[in-house]
């Protein structure tokens, strides 16, 4: 889909949806609430996969249970979806935790950290080695509860106007990044912004953005940054597997019979797994439309680059382990003892493996 088209099918949408705007219904038992999110409507990967979500607890709940979903700009301009949970506006959002790292430092551990887990490795953490029940703790403060609903795996690095050649070329770059990141990338000595994916087009445009990173081929085909950037640099350092979230208002998923609450946690952890795939099968497809028909110049960070990136990576941590608020630094120190853990298995078991196959295994 081309840029143009696909903002325009998302503006007619975006119109529709608002017209039909109403409060969460209660008829013959049945349940409608609201998901706002931070992605453009039929935004591959990220807003299909809210959409689908969705669908899936509606359908799951044979009807009990339904969510419309609310595109970036519908309801809530995209950065303020979780306001929107918080006010009692929207029952869920769907976003990613970082984007919230105003409210707590804590939450960016829950979508990347810079040379951190792996999207195998964050799921592990927050599913069987402490991480969700911390995030509990951190949420329970806004009367929210966050659960795993998306995963894009390592991200692309970002688009880039010229290309780099050391970190002498990062001073001043005015660089659209989040999160921990962002934070690393300031190190660098990067100029950082956040916006929402539907702005950045336009900023690289006018000049305001000279770089940015957004998630990957599949979403930044759709984006349109190939037309402004043709360097575009692999693997992201800062966004090693990223995960998206679902928050649910803790007082309205409380209220739900067990069986729909369980129907929330159960379709949010298939949402998780069902992106994981539709980003991975259709990466590889845009990267080629990207190279064959845009020109795109794919690249690797220079060693002089990914050298300072870990070891501002390690520096930002650290101060987060020793000058964070309490709760911050108890999901520090929990991704830290998980990372130390979890990473045993991936160098010594997958790493080898795919080494390997790299060198080996050849199919015409």
């Amino acid at each position: 889909m081309k840029r143009r088209e696909f903002f325009k099918s998302a503006a007619i949408g975006g119109a529709a949806a608002t017209v039909g705007l109403a409060a969460p219904a209660l008829a013959q038992g049945n349940i409608t609430w609201r998901m706002v999110t931070t992605w453009p409507k039929n935004f591959p990967g990220l807003g299909v996969g809210a959409q689908n979500l969705a669908d899936r607890i509606t359908r799951a709940s044979g009807g009990r249970l339904t969510v419309q979903v609310f595109s970036a700009g519908e309801m809530v301009p995209p950065l303020q979806a979780l306001d929107a949970v918080i006010d009692g506006s929207a029952e869920m959002s769907h976003g990613t935790p970082y984007y919230w790292q105003n409210k707590s430092q804590g939450l960016s551990f829950f979508t990347g950290v810079p040379f951190g887990m792996t999207s195998r490795e964050l799921t592990a953490w927050v599913r069987y080695l402490g991480g969700q029940q911390i995030w509990d703790e951190i949420y329970d403060q806004f009367g929210i509860v966050g659960f795993l609903s998306g995963d894009t795996g390592t991200q692309a690095g970002g688009w880039f106007r010229n290309e780099l050649t050391g970190v002498a070329d990062i001073q001043g770059l005015r660089f659209r990044t989040p999160g921990l990141g962002g934070q690393v990338w300031g190190k660098l000595g990067a100029s950082v912004t956040n916006m929402a994916a539907g702005e950045i087009f336009a900023a690289l445009q006018s000049g305001t953005l000279d770089a940015a990173e957004f998630v990957g081929p599949y979403n930044d085909l759709a984006l349109g940054f190939y037309q402004i950037a043709k360097n575009y640099y692999f693997p992201s350092f800062v966004e090693p597997g990223l995960a998206t979230e679902v928050a649910v208002s803790k007082s309205k998923l409380m209220e739900l019979p067990e069986d729909l609450q369980e129907i929330v946690r159960t379709c949010s952890q298939a949402a998780y797994d069902d992106v994981a795939s539709d980003m991975y099968a259709n990466d590889p497809r845009a990267l080629a439309a990207l190279v064959n028909e845009h020109g795109v110049q794919i690249r690797r960070f220079p060693d002089e680059i990914l050298e300072a990136g870990a070891k501002a990576s390690m520096e930002l941590i650290g101060e987060i382990r020793e000058g964070g608020d309490p709760l911050t630094k108890k999901v520090a120190e929990s991704f830290v003892s998980a990372f130390n853990l979890l990473r045993t298995r991936t160098e010594g078991t997958d790493m080898p493996y795919l080494a390997a196959r790299e060198k080996y295994i050849k199919y015409s």
